[in-house]
């Protein structure tokens, strides 16, 4: 059990349990991830999410590159791909979309007042890469928004102070300036660019395409051996998903939700890092331009998320499109992944408990260690 906290609060605790990896992201949440199936050559897995008594569940493939394991998000239903090649194309007009009643509806909420002097959405939008940018950006500062709500909620409780409650104007602290928000465009681009083309061969596995059904447990060693979309040469923006502790010239400094990285290395070390710029932050100990160490788990994980708020984005395009000036889309249906997700894992609730109230109980131990001069 590995039990990590965030400079700025929180505390993240991993471990596994009767075969399942379960990861604890704070008091009120995590997942549980499980062997799932086999089909097509590589090992899928289930996962399922648990934040305030809520549960929904996902699909992630497995890869093995160079004797290590990642997962990655795996659509359980999927669009036909003309949708998708909509998303990156121009409307050859702009649509104006606010933040008040109407469009964003924004206008009002306690995130976005904390961060509206860092964040601003487009004006306007020429296609919808740029209103999907806007979305993903919102939803994780408004996620970085109540993580810090969380995080000062737990310190306050457990006699540690009121955490970090205050934003930062640090002079190394830079906003979300054009060209940091034109790479996360060009990587939603890419990103549907290539769910459109697995949208196409998902259709032709489910006309018949091949497959080995579901087969025994999977592990990753039965993964093909190849590069995880973390380490992929063509990605290099990745927006980060929740608090962060990275390592720059030696010294931690921490990252939060919504703040962006970009790759500068492919190959790992031996420690499984790889080194980043800090392309925008909102805090000034990690701050923008510096060169940091960050382990490619926790790239992959800002990949799925990526990937899971693009598909969010699509959902909320398809309902609106054709209304306030958004243009019509060509067909949105959906059809079935060829990986069907699997229904929540109800007993990860309990799970995620044990392994608290067993962190709770390590952090004390070694506490009492400490005091008493014990090694």
């Amino acid at each position: 059990m590995q039990i990590n906290h965030g400079l700025h609060g929180g505390r993240t605790v991993v471990g596994m349990h009767n075969g399942a990896r379960v990861v604890n992201t704070g008091r009120n949440g995590g997942y549980v991830q499980r062997p799932y199936m086999n089909r097509g050559g590589h090992a899928y897995y289930s996962r399922t999410y648990y934040h305030n008594g809520h549960y929904y569940s996902g699909v992630y493939r497995g890869y093995n590159w160079h004797g290590h394991a990642y997962f990655g998000f795996y659509p359980g239903v999927w669009y036909h791909p003309g949708f998708y090649a909509w998303g990156y194309h121009p409307w050859g007009f702009p649509v104006f979309w606010g933040i008040g009643v109407g469009g964003w509806g924004w206008g009002g909420s306690p995130w976005y007042g904390y961060y509206g002097g860092w964040f601003a959405p487009y004006p306007s939008y020429v296609s919808p890469a740029f209103w999907l940018t806007d979305y993903l950006i919102a939803a994780d500062l408004e996620a970085s928004y109540a993580a810090r709500q969380e995080a000062a909620a737990d310190d306050m409780a457990a006699n540690q102070g009121a955490g970090d409650a205050a934003p930062v104007s640090g002079s190394g602290t830079i906003g979300m300036t054009p060209e940091v928000k034109q790479a996360i465009a060009d990587e939603v681009k890419a990103q549907l660019a290539e769910q459109e083309a697995q949208a196409g061969q998902n259709n032709n596995s489910n006309n018949g395409g091949g497959s080995d059904g579901g087969g025994a447990a999977p592990t990753a060693s039965n993964s093909n051996d190849q590069v995880p979309p973390a380490l992929d040469p063509a990605r290099r923006t990745f927006v980060v998903d929740s608090d962060l502790s990275v390592t720059a010239n030696g010294q931690e400094c921490g990252l939060t939700a919504g703040d962006v990285l970009t790759r500068l290395t492919d190959t790992p070390d031996n420690d499984n890092m790889v080194n980043a710029s800090v392309s925008a932050s909102k805090k000034s100990d990690c701050a923008s331009g510096q060169t940091v160490a960050v382990k490619v788990d926790d790239l992959q994980e800002m990949q799925n998320h990526f990937a899971e708020q693009v598909n969010s984005g699509l959902g909320e395009l398809a309902k609106k499109q054709g209304t306030g000036g958004i243009p019509k889309a060509p067909d949105t249906s959906t059809v079935a992944s060829d990986v069907p997700p699997p229904a929540p894992d109800t007993t990860a609730a309990q799970t995620l408990q044990e392994q608290q109230q067993a962190a709770d109980q390590t952090e004390a131990e070694v506490k009492q260690q400490a005091a008493s001069g014990g090694q």
